[in-house]
């Protein structure tokens, strides 16, 4: 039986880095329909849009009472959508229109201790020394990684508070998703209502007509955007959920934080980006922490 369970963790810990490696590739595709013409927010809207048609469609195949939801649960699923993915889009665009994308990708990424801190109140996650240890290997590796060392960025509070609200609304979605799963939700009917959500509230700050011009405007467009929707949120966000369900909340943001890595692994491989000393012990730290975390 302790054999079965150790597999069944070790395969969700596998998904959700996997979820983490997917997230990583979104840069891919984002500065493609950039140059199309799309800016952030119509990005965003797109990603909701789509992922909601797409998670309907698997569910009208799939199983169709996995629709059904209790109006006194709608708070999880507003919280995953409205306070997570809007909420986290809203400040963290914000946050890369008055400081550098290095410093933006930081405090983005102080998401993990949210999780850690909110989850030790609200599930009773013990707050372990190794869990500490390897969120500040990630932490830090992250640093190197996004080379803030070398900058002449200052920090004020303005930014600093904007780009707190960035990570806090990235954590809460592992906690939203959390009360969802336990109250006996499938990953798949928390993915659709997410996003359902999301979508009908980036309407009022994106340009669907733009969005709509800009997709259909060729086949490649029309390609490139479902892929998009696919590999960046579609099946990342129910394999992480799907992982949610035998891994503790802040353990699965440690892991996840394999997203910026592959990100920075892509601007090298892709974009022609420069790999420096700064960014291979940035790699090795962040690594060292997702296995000190599994250890």
């Amino acid at each position: 039986m302790s054999s079965n369970s150790e597999k069944k963790n070790i395969g969700s810990k596998l998904l959700i880095m996997l979820a983490g490696i997917l997230w990583g590739c979104m840069g891919l595709f984002v500065r493609p329909l950039n140059e199309k013409g799309l800016n952030s927010w119509d990005i965003v809207f797109l990603r909701a849009v789509l992922t909601t048609v797409i998670m309907a469609v698997i569910l009208l195949i799939k199983d169709r009472t996995l629709f059904k939801i209790k109006l006194k649960d709608i708070w999880c699923f507003l919280g995953t959508g409205l306070l997570s993915i809007v909420f986290f889009n809203l400040c963290y665009f914000k946050e890369i229109t008055i400081t550098s994308l290095s410093v933006a990708a930081i405090l983005l990424y102080t998401a993990p201790a949210f999780v850690m801190i909110i989850s030790a109140f609200c599930f009773k996650e013990k707050l372990t020394g190794r869990k500490i240890i390897a969120l500040c290997l990630a932490f830090t590796g992250l640093i190197f990684v996004t080379g803030v060392l070398g900058g002449d960025e200052k920090l004020t509070v303005k930014t600093l508070f904007i780009g707190l609200g960035a990570g806090l609304g990235y954590a809460l979605y592992s906690i939203f998703s959390r009360y969802a799963l336990e109250r006996g939700y499938n990953s798949f009917t928390i993915s659709f209502y997410t996003f359902l959500f999301a979508a009908i509230c980036t309407t009022f700050f994106a340009s669907p007509v733009t969005v709509a011009s800009v997709v259909t405007g060729s086949g490649s467009s029309v390609v490139l955007a479902v892929v998009f929707v696919l590999v960046s949120t579609v099946l990342p966000y129910l394999i992480y959920t799907k992982g949610l369900k035998s891994v503790e909340n802040g353990q699965a943001s440690i892991i996840a934080s394999i997203e910026p890595v592959i990100a920075t692994l892509n601007g090298i491989l892709w974009f022609h980006e420069k790999m420096s000393v700064q960014v291979v012990i940035g790699i090795i730290l962040v690594l060292s922490g997702i296995v000190i975390s599994n250890k």
